[in-house]
């Protein structure tokens, strides 16, 4: 197994491959160690994964933003169509 040039390599006598990598970008935070031990005993009960539950997290985070901006958005306008609350909005669909 030896190098050809700086593209490729040949693997154990087979035509040229490439090795690539796809690792995904990592952050490093820092957790007060009472966050860090509810976060670690949720992952046990729930046998998955520290970072799952934190990208998980992240998404509802994000989404409950992007929500809470497009409907700061709209409210204007629902306000002046008479929509003052939920169960305005709820009588005008039923």
């Amino acid at each position: 197994m030896g190098r050809r040039d700086n593209k490729a390599t040949v693997c154990g006598g087979e035509p040229e491959c490439n090795t690539m990598s796809y690792m995904k970008p990592t952050l490093t935070i820092r957790l007060p160690q009472d966050l860090r031990a509810e976060l670690e005993a949720i992952s046990r009960e729930d046998d998955r994964p520290v970072s799952d539950i934190v990208r998980e997290s992240l998404r509802r985070y994000i989404a409950i933003r992007q929500f809470r901006r497009l409907r700061g958005k709209v409210l204007p306008f629902a306000e002046a169509q008479g929509f003052l609350s939920d169960e305005d909005v709820f009588r005008a669909l039923s």
